[in-house]
């Protein structure tokens, strides 16, 4: 049996994965298998797959190590090669428990990487303002955003709203990821666009319709906010990073700055688990430090 193809079939046509994702795990795969026939002194096997320890992976882990790949490659070597054991499990039942048990190395995570308050006012204002866009256009624009920023939402969820939003609530309604929602309370100043653009919008938003259009009346996509935003970067001299996204991290960034509750956060954010939210302390490490000192009876 030609176990790689056999497994890559299986990731394509079983599970339905996509071809770049195929091909990722396939090219993972093939130089381990390229390894493992010097290692090994024969072609790879099921038998022989199975019959690995897990001295033999960190060997491989370390040549590759070698190689100059970076902590994040080799977590993604080990990813795959953990996957063809499982596979190996279920579809032949060889099991390998040393490999099961193997951990790659840690990777620190990614830190949110907010626009500050100046920019988030900035992007706001030339949203308003945008003499190129038409009045209805740019009203749109600043709702949208307004959202993002003073509200903490997800694109998706803020163009998921429909015209029985209208007028806008105290208080929002949102079902995000995984169906779970939650109430995002509304300041003036985003029910204040919310409603200019309703009065603006030369289309009919009726309680089940979206409430955000596009030029000739659909739903709004995301690319044309996300195209806005790289207009409105361009513009300000603002990195790649201020994406509508970098709004909501500001959302959170800037309430905690200024000394909301991390739970109030997770809440109004929709996090199922506080550790997602916490990764916005080390965002604001500074101003925890000053807590910290602040408050501490050997400070």
């Amino acid at each position: 049996m030609d176990v790689l193809p056999a497994f890559l079939s299986h990731l394509g046509n079983e599970r339905r994965m996509a071809a770049k994702t195929v091909d990722a795990y396939g090219s993972d795969l093939a130089m381990f298998f390229g390894f493992l026939r010097l290692h090994l002194g024969t072609e790879p096997s099921l038998k022989a797959l199975a019959g690995l320890k897990a001295r033999d992976i960190r060997a491989y882990l370390a040549a590759r190590r070698g190689d100059g790949l970076s902590d994040a490659s080799i977590a993604r070597l080990l990813s795959s090669i953990k996957a063809l054991c499982r596979w190996m499990s279920r579809a032949h039942g060889l099991e390998n428990a040393e490999i099961g048990y193997l951990q790659g190395p840690r990777r620190a995570p990614r830190l949110p990487r907010p626009v500050s308050i100046e920019a988030a006012r900035d992007i706001l204002h030339e949203a308003e303002t945008e003499p190129d866009a038409k009045p209805w256009i740019a009203a749109r624009d600043l709702a949208v955003l307004s959202l993002l920023y003073g509200a903490g939402l997800r694109i998706s969820e803020a163009l998921s709203l429909t015209g029985a939003n209208l007028p806008a609530p105290e208080r929002l309604r949102i079902t995000g990821k995984g169906g779970k929602v939650r109430l995002v309370p509304l300041i003036a100043p985003v029910r204040k666009a919310i409603n200019g653009y309703g009065k603006l919008c030369p289309y009919a938003l009726t309680r089940s319709g979206a409430l955000f259009r596009g030029a000739k009346g659909g739903p709004l996509s995301p690319r044309i906010i996300q195209g806005r935003m790289q207009m409105l970067r361009g513009l300000l001299g603002l990195p790649e990073t201020a994406t509508p996204h970098a709004l909501r991290h500001a959302f959170a960034t800037h309430l905690l700055a200024n000394g909301a509750d991390l739970r109030a956060i997770q809440t109004l954010l929709g996090h199922a688990s506080l550790s997602t939210t916490q990764v916005y302390t080390g965002v604001d490490s500074s101003r925890l430090r000053a807590v910290h000192a602040a408050a501490h009876p050997r400070a």
